[in-house]
């Protein structure tokens, strides 16, 4: 009897871990199109870039997912510093147009630079929305809306998994 109920265990523990290890995904690639200096505009199919992302990024910026509100690292960072595309390095946002929303995610009142962002309707889920999009990659960002504080009255709603940040020399 313990013979069987040894094999058996043994036998349970190789499932669970060959199940284990087919079930972790082949690590992303190391992404050549990452560069905060480099401003051409990128053509990437999706399939290439579901190759180098990470799951939850790709799905948000591919795929126009939204991370949960208040889960994302920086809906409510104080630290100054400059907000990156996290797909392409594409410089966004700085945290002196960053304010408090409330909403969850990152909340900015301008983009760094008209042009880093471009605009598009997105009225899915039965709304009127506007989806925001980088300009160089053209990754789902989040979204815009007339609500934000002066001088623009924009926020600029952004999932947290969307951008990458690069404190200030000396920030916290």
């Amino acid at each position: 009897m313990r013979i069987i109920f040894l094999l058996t265990l043994i036998l349970a523990t190789q499932i669970a871990c060959h199940s284990q290890n087919s079930d972790n995904k082949q690590a992303p690639v190391k992404n050549p199109y990452y560069s905060r200096t480099d401003t051409r505009k990128l053509h990437i199919t999706n399939a290439e870039w579901k190759k180098i992302l990470p799951s939850d990024l790709y799905a948000v910026a591919r795929e126009n997912a939204t991370e949960r509100a208040f889960t994302g690292k920086y809906w409510d960072s104080e630290v100054k510093g400059s907000y990156y595309c996290a797909v392409c390095g594409n410089p966004l946002f700085r945290s002196d147009a960053k304010f408090a929303s409330t909403c969850g995610w990152p909340s900015f009142f301008e983009p760094l630079k008209a042009n880093s962002v471009i605009y598009k309707e997105d009225n899915s889920f039965g709304m009127q929305r506007t989806e925001v999009i980088c300009e160089r990659c053209g990754s789902h960002l989040g979204h815009i809306f007339d609500d934000g504080p002066p001088p623009t009255h924009k926020r600029f709603c952004m999932n947290s998994v969307s951008l990458d940040f690069e404190p200030d020399p000396g920030a916290h």
